[in-house]
């Protein structure tokens, strides 16, 4: 299958030095992407279970997108054969690092990204589609992930279906919703 393309962006495998444009990516992403569907609050919470996973960096699974003028990080996201569906390094409650096995398990999808000022111009879409080929040549035919609301939409327009609502985390009182979602590859 050819490498996707979007016009004026490239991709490639994330290294351990762009940990820290990452995570200040997924902060910015965070904290204006899923304001207009939580709450402060749940917002709050979401930056304690949400964010970088060394392990994809690690396991070259996890791909940068920059922008080809400017060389700036837009976007970021991976796909894993682990067993761990969300959460950064800082949330190991749900941490498995166990292997998936290939044509029984899904691939997941991972830590999905786009920085607040390059959103609206595919590059979630983009983004997947790297995610999915890189899943598929190594063996897997389904892939699942954890959507967050701000995320649902996109997700279900590129052919991922319900499998569960879920309660994410749960601090102080405050619960942040997720939707376990999962699609054939």
């Amino acid at each position: 299958m050819s490498e996707p393309f979007l016009e004026g962006f490239k991709h490639r495998l994330a290294l351990e030095a762009d940990a820290d444009d990452i995570a200040a990516l997924m902060d910015a992403a965070i904290g204006e992407l899923q304001r207009g569907f939580l709450s402060p609050e749940q917002v709050a919470v979401s930056h304690s279970i949400m964010g970088l996973d060394r392990q994809l960096i690690a396991d070259a699974t996890y791909f940068t997108v920059h922008e080809t003028a400017s060389g700036r990080l837009a976007a970021c996201g991976g796909w894993s054969h682990r067993a761990t569906l969300y959460g950064g390094d800082h949330s190991t409650a749900q941490r498995n690092h166990a292997l998936l096995q290939i044509g029984k398990d899904a691939a997941r999808i991972r830590a999905m990204y786009t920085h607040p000022r390059f959103v609206r111009r595919g590059l979630g879409r983009y983004v997947l589609s790297v995610c999915e080929q890189a899943a598929r040549d190594a063996g897997f035919r389904r892939a699942e992930l954890m959507a967050t609301l701000a995320g649902e939409p996109l997700y279900r327009a590129c052919g991922y279906g319900e499998i569960e609502r879920i309660i994410s985390a749960s601090v102080g009182g405050v619960d942040v919703p997720g939707l376990r979602m999962g699609k054939a590859l």
